[in-house]
């Protein structure tokens, strides 16, 4: 079965349709930029971008980067423009897609399920949590392999500040800060997720996924496994068609 997946990031709206029995897309994702500003207006037309690019005519999952409630409503707005939150993101989103069947559901926790299912977490019991580092840091908690839904760990106070404007890959970008340094902000920030939650397995999802082997070797002290997410850059999108698939 096929589901169309579409992941909205902070500087990127991509998505593709997805083989459901793989868990992996079903053809080469298409990627349009992120609006600057992300308004809902603005960024629903990316969406609609994406999704006609491949003339699709059912159901979409769709990821946003923020809090989403069980009614689709969006509580927070960290990456994008402030004026998404309280927006019924569902509603906006179907209107745009011309009335199709839509999902919304927190970008991590789409990419955690992903991973859980068909990646790095699969058969993984106890605590596990997948972070996803980009523009910010998104955050998956499962225990038995459960969600525990819109935890946005990204957002822990680290050094007086938000974690994810010390340690996310924008932060490193930004800074110019070499695999090394990065590594031990990394290093720091599970360390303190480590302390709260006592996971046994890290799974380390977004772009930066690609490069773990030049910055998952330097983080020392660690107690969790720590393991990059098998679907990498795609779980938000193979995640977001699995919530769509479950909702229809």
């Amino acid at each position: 079965m096929q589901i169309f997946g579409v992941d909205i990031g902070g500087s990127g709206i991509k998505g593709a349709p997805v083989d459901l029995d793989r868990g992996d897309l079903a053809a080469d994702r298409h990627k349009v930029l992120t609006p600057r500003p992300a308004k809902p207006d603005t960024v629903a037309d990316g969406v609609r971008d994406v999704v006609e690019h491949f003339g699709w005519k059912g159901p979409v999952g769709i990821t946003f980067p923020g809090v989403v409630t069980a009614g689709s409503t969006v509580r927070t707005a960290a990456n994008v423009d402030k004026s998404w939150v309280d927006t019924d993101a569902r509603e906006l989103l179907g209107e745009r897609l011309g009335g199709l069947p839509v999902t919304v559901v927190n970008d991590a926790d789409a990419a955690g399920v992903a991973e859980i299912e068909f990646g790095a977490g699969k058969g993984r019991g106890g605590t596990v949590i997948l972070l996803t580092f980009g523009t910010g840091i998104g955050s998956a908690l499962f225990v038995d392999g459960r969600l525990v839904p819109n935890t946005e760990l990204g957002h822990l106070e680290l050094h007086g500040h938000d974690a994810e404007k010390h340690a996310s890959s924008k932060a490193k970008e930004d800074h110019d800060l070499s695999w090394e340094h990065w590594a031990r902000r990394v290093q720091k920030y599970l360390a303190h997720v480590e302390m709260l939650f006592s996971p046994e397995l890290f799974i380390i999802g977004g772009g930066v996924s690609r490069k773990a082997e030049k910055f998952v070797p330097l983080i020392k002290g660690i107690r969790a496994e720590i393991v990059p997410a098998q679907l990498q850059n795609n779980a938000g999108i193979v995640g977001a068609a699995m919530r769509a698939a479950q909702r229809r």
